[in-house]
């Protein structure tokens, strides 16, 4: 018999079903409150600061004269003179030019500008008010507003100081894209970066190439060589193209007349420190060839020119694609190399550098800093685009390609990758030599005087030391938020809409620049109304900025090793009644932990060599490594800078290794099942 909701149907349509929802359990909840603190970090350390910056690019700040009036008294003290505004002042002295009217945000316009007959002896009082809305002055440190007068004596007036209105607008960026000298970084950072990226991607693919297509000996150690410039901070190129083409260079002669202070020597250094990004990318779209399009060439009797053509280019065109948009993103927000060997050819990094401390202001350097994110984003955004375009290379049916022999080509595959090595050694080798002797060029005797680094000005061993224990807390702690986060995301039922937030906040860091990070961090952490202001100048803040500046590529990786677990490891402890927690100690984490060591590996190494993301954050107590060779750079102690620069590298050098012997310890003792 048909129920009342049946017969209230209309004949013929069959009633909808009710999506039926998974009760959610105890360790649903747990999850889903993981994941939101982890996404709240994300928000505080990532969005916030780059939503304080935005605002700051967007607004100017001016000494609106006509919201201050004063009153002076006689010299009975009576106030019968009745009160007159700034403005009408400014108007009959001339006080302020009105050019001199516009100001940033921690600008101040002393009172006394007004009466030029002041004296701080004088007997008579002072009133003050603010007429404005959003007018403020200080007396001393203490802050004032609204009409209420202020009544001081002369000694305490001249420490009377206006205080500037905030308008909001895109008067900033009208400034900017009408200043020649500015705007013009924006085209040398293009150019520079279009002609370093072409550059770097064609050197890299042909060593890649010759490691994956040819029998030549050594390829472990070009391999090794290849990513020696990941370990060093992007400074020490610089450092090493001055000594070998500076001014006082070994090889000045070589280059006829130019110098390397420019164009040239950034390109030259970005190729340095971009090669082994673009090499590992391109040498992983080569490894996955399949041999059988290579015997089907031949078959058809192809020549090797029109196989390279139609098998091998269009096979490894994404690697080649994503990597010319790394590479790209890499010199375009670079700061470190260019303001060693940039001189006078002002790039978008270095721009902001110069605006906050150089200039001290910080609007301006916001509005570059928006300037710089945009190509930054295109060309991340472009990039995943194109990563989610690719289709698989490899079937289940796909043979590995195989090189055969084939002397002449082994042998040039052999002296082409020993010119790339060269090439990498030779740089590092001149800093290490430089870090050796006594005083180039005039004595070249060896001695450790550069290794003095309490002497120079630049932070001393303290700041060496410092950077070890930065990297080394941003490695456990960026390693834990890191890969706890992702686990919630892969792990967690349903919820799609915060996983997919999630992993917007998790993708985002990625596409900001290092210096753009740096500077939001200021405009957010910096601000005493915030309850985390307390963070400021602490080691804390450098190891938060560290983490969020390199955890995507880390979110990455745990992302693709938790994949490759079958979620019949989450029902099978559910059926026995098992916590998640107890699954992801017992099983998770000893399956994945040789990817727990790489990604803390990569936050140490990345932690020891950073420069733009930390170089508006440290404090004389917290200064590092890296902003040392910086500092050591600008007071002219470039043999100093190299000598830090190379302690960078052998410390880097030395995690490696250890990383190397524990992850085969660990792959031993915990990874058997793998090699059944």
């Amino acid at each position: 018999m048909a129920t009342a909701a049946e017969e209230a149907l209309p004949k013929g349509r069959p009633a909808k079903a009710r999506p039926v929802r998974p009760k959610l359990g105890r360790d649903d909840l747990i999850m889903r409150a993981f994941m939101v603190v982890i996404a709240l970090y994300l928000v505080v350390a990532l969005a916030l600061p780059l939503y304080a910056m935005l605002s700051k690019s967007f607004s100017t700040f001016r000494f609106d004269l006509t919201a201050y009036e004063f009153q002076v008294s006689d010299e009975q003290g009576s106030f019968a003179v009745p009160p007159v505004s700034a403005a009408a002042l400014n108007e009959e002295l001339q006080a302020v030019p009105p050019e001199n009217l516009a100001t940033n945000g921690d600008g101040r316009l002393p009172a006394t500008s007004f009466f030029p007959d002041f004296s701080f002896r004088s007997p008579v009082m002072y009133r003050i008010r603010a007429t404005g809305d959003d007018a403020s002055y200080l007396i001393g440190s203490e802050r004032f507003a609204g009409s209420r007068w202020q009544e001081v004596d002369s000694n305490d007036f001249r420490r009377v100081m206006l205080r500037p209105v905030r308008d909001i607008g895109l008067a900033n960026y009208a400034t900017y894209f009408s200043t020649p000298s500015l705007f013009r970084s924006v085209e040398n950072s293009l150019i520079i970066s279009v002609i370093s990226t072409v550059i770097t991607v064609l050197l890299a693919f042909g060593f890649a190439y010759a490691l994956n297509r040819s029998c030549m000996p050594f390829k472990g150690v070009f391999r090794l060589i290849a990513m020696a410039p990941i370990l060093v901070p992007s400074l020490l190129p610089g450092i090493a193209l001055v000594y070998l083409f500076g001014n006082q260079g070994m090889l000045k002669a070589f280059l006829l007349g130019e110098s390397i202070y420019g164009p040239i020597g950034i390109v030259i250094g970005s190729v340095f420190f971009t090669f082994p990004h673009a090499m590992i990318i391109i040498t992983t779209a080569l490894a996955i060839s399949d041999a059988r399009l290579y015997e089907a060439a031949e078959c058809l009797k192809a020549s090797r020119w029109k196989t390279f053509w139609t098998v091998t280019v269009p096979g490894a065109r994404y690697g080649l694609i994503s990597a010319a948009f790394v590479v790209f993103n890499l010199v375009i927000t670079d700061f470190g190399l260019p303001k060693v060997i940039g001189g006078q050819f002002n790039m978008l990094a270095v721009d902001i550098y110069k605006q906050v401390i150089g200039q001290q202001n910080f609007e301006m350097g916001a509005v570059v800093s928006v300037v710089l994110l945009f190509p930054a984003v295109l060309a991340f955004t472009v990039d995943r685009i194109v990563q989610k375009r690719q289709v698989a290379a490899l079937s289940a049916r796909s043979v590995p390609y195989q090189p055969k022999p084939k002397p002449r080509f082994d042998a040039l595959a052999f002296v082409y990758c020993s010119l790339i090595a060269v090439f990498i050694l030779g740089l590092l080798g001149v800093c290490q030599f430089a870090a050796l002797i006594k005083f180039w060029p005039y004595d070249l005797s060896l001695s450790l005087k550069n290794y003095a680094f309490d002497l120079m000005d630049g932070g001393g061993w303290d700041s060496y030391y410092n950077s070890i224990r930065m990297a080394f807390l941003t490695a456990i702690f960026g390693t834990l938020v890191v890969f706890i986060g992702a686990y919630m995301v892969e792990k967690t039922r349903g919820f799609e809409s915060g996983r997919s937030l999630f992993q917007l906040l998790a993708m985002l860091p990625m596409a900001i620049p290092g210096m753009v990070l740096g500077l939001a961090y200021i405009f957010f952490f910096n601000d005493p109304r915030n309850p985390l202001n307390a963070l400021y100048g602490t080691l804390a803040i450098l190891v938060v900025c560290t983490v969020t500046h390199f955890y995507t590529v880390s979110h990455l990786t745990a992302m693709t090793a938790l994949k490759q677990m079958d979620r019949e490891f989450e029902s099978v402890a559910a059926s026995l009644k098992q916590p998640f927690y107890k699954l992801f100690r017992v099983v998770t984490v000893p399956v994945c932990l040789p990817t727990i060591l790489d990604i803390s590996i990569y936050l140490f190494v990345n932690a020891m060599t950073t420069v733009s993301a930390v170089v508006f954050l440290y404090s004389p107590t917290t200064t590092l490594a890296s902003v040392a060779v910086l500092n050591m750079d600008d007071a002219g102690d470039i043999a100093p800078a190299a000598a830090m620069g190379m302690m960078i590298f052998y410390t880097n050098a030395g995690a490696r290794i250890l990383h190397l012997i524990v992850s085969k310890g660990v792959l031993r003792r915990t990874q058997a099942w793998r090699f059944r």
